[in-house]
């Protein structure tokens, strides 16, 4: 228990509290990714640590531990499946689609809570595929790895991934989640209460273990697990194991320290990237309303090119019209206090007062010209 206080950061004594550790919790259905938040929050709540829990699982019928956020608060499932007509990972997905478009306010409740919360544990749903590769799930994910640490946790099953090709299926996945979202990764192998998930470390420190266990089978499947576990060697060295309970609560103490790992590599590696990528994402954004502007300018001020050169220039009627869309409200205070909140058009003035003198020349000379076809 007292690891897990010792590795919390912002920590009583520090001056300025540190921002939250996001733990996002991902994991194939059944390997108790949901009791395992449950047991983390009761764990972070015994050190008088409360954690902010999010849920972004729209199927559970009931969850076993409070939290702060509930998608299920924002979005009736069963409600999207009627509507859009959908069965039940179309639901979820569309689901969390909905829930995504209004997650900034959920950034923002984070915000909020980061004086008084360490951690935020989110919990996912459990169909693993419909948040790691839906759009709403990188959205939430960049959301949060751009504002705080944020840290992935892989739920494994350990009593299921005995069998050698069960365990590399389970490996394989974790290596494609760890590249898709680029983020500090943990494999919590849990349920250590029913196996113990020594054999699994073992078989990812020796590739002469795991090629004989992998002798014992026979398939097709066999053969080429045995060739993909010499391309995740590297995987494996660099990857933050800890075997944990989620039923007696075991390994928190050394889940956490794994989690103060994650945390020192996301601000030694991941945070300078991600500033990278936000400031040359703005640069590129401020470029391109540069080049709107401009283009604007240009075919709004060659409308008005000759009225302004027959116009007096202290007279503010005869600004073109991309003139008057930088001069606006500036050129007078009455004006600018009749503008309608909803509306930019200013419907108390006569349309007459705002024509522009090209326009009006314009329709002087279409007039000259039907009144001498007509006279002909």
């Amino acid at each position: 228990m007292a690891a897990a206080a010792e590795v919390a950061p912002g920590g009583a004594g520090s001056e300025s509290p540190a921002p939250p550790v996001c733990v996002l919790v991902l994991g194939m259905a059944g390997s108790g990714k949901t009791t395992l938040v449950q047991r983390l929050t009761a764990h972070l709540h015994s050190q008088n640590s409360p954690p902010y829990v999010i849920n972004l699982d729209p199927a559970v019928h009931e969850l076993p531990f409070p939290a702060n956020i509930d998608i299920r608060d924002t979005v009736k499932y069963k409600e999207v499946m009627k509507q859009y007509g959908l069965g039940p990972n179309g639901g979820i997905v569309t689901s969390l689609n909905l829930f995504a478009t209004r997650f900034d306010q959920v950034m923002k409740f984070i915000e909020k809570r980061q004086n008084t919360s360490q951690y935020v544990l989110i919990d996912t749903p459990g169909q693993i595929e419909v948040f790691t590769w839906s759009a709403s799930g990188t959205i939430i994910t960049e959301a949060l790895a751009s504002t705080f640490p944020s840290v992935v946790v892989y739920v494994m099953d350990t009593s299921r991934s005995t069998n050698p090709v069960t365990f590399m299926s389970n490996m394989l996945y974790a290596c494609s989640i760890l590249y898709k979202t680029k983020l500090p990764f943990i494999l919590a192998m849990n349920k250590t209460d029913i196996i113990d998930h020594s054999f699994a470390v073992e078989w990812m420190q020796d590739f002469e273990i795991f090629q004989d266990a992998l002798n014992q089978e026979t398939t097709y499947v066999s053969n080429l697990t045995r060739s993909m576990s010499l391309v995740l060697d590297e995987f494996y060295s660099s990857l933050k194991v800890v075997g944990v309970s989620a039923v007696l609560g075991t390994g928190l103490d050394e889940f956490f320290v794994k989690v103060s790992e994650a945390v020192d590599e996301y601000e030694r590696e991941y945070r300078p990237e991600y500033e990278r990528l936000r400031k040359s994402l703005a640069k590129a954004q401020s470029k391109q309303q540069k080049e709107q502007l401009e283009r604007l300018r240009k075919d709004m001020g060659s409308v008005a090119m000759e009225s302004n050169s027959l116009a007096d220039s202290s007279d503010t009627s005869a600004l073109g019209p991309s003139d008057l869309i930088m001069t606006r409200g500036t050129l007078d205070e009455e004006d600018e206090e009749r503008e309608s909140d909803t509306d930019d058009i200013d419907h108390q003035v006569t349309e007459e007062s705002h024509e522009e003198p090209a326009f009006r020349n314009f329709m002087q000379e279409t007039r000259m010209k039907y009144q001498n076809r007509s006279s002909h």
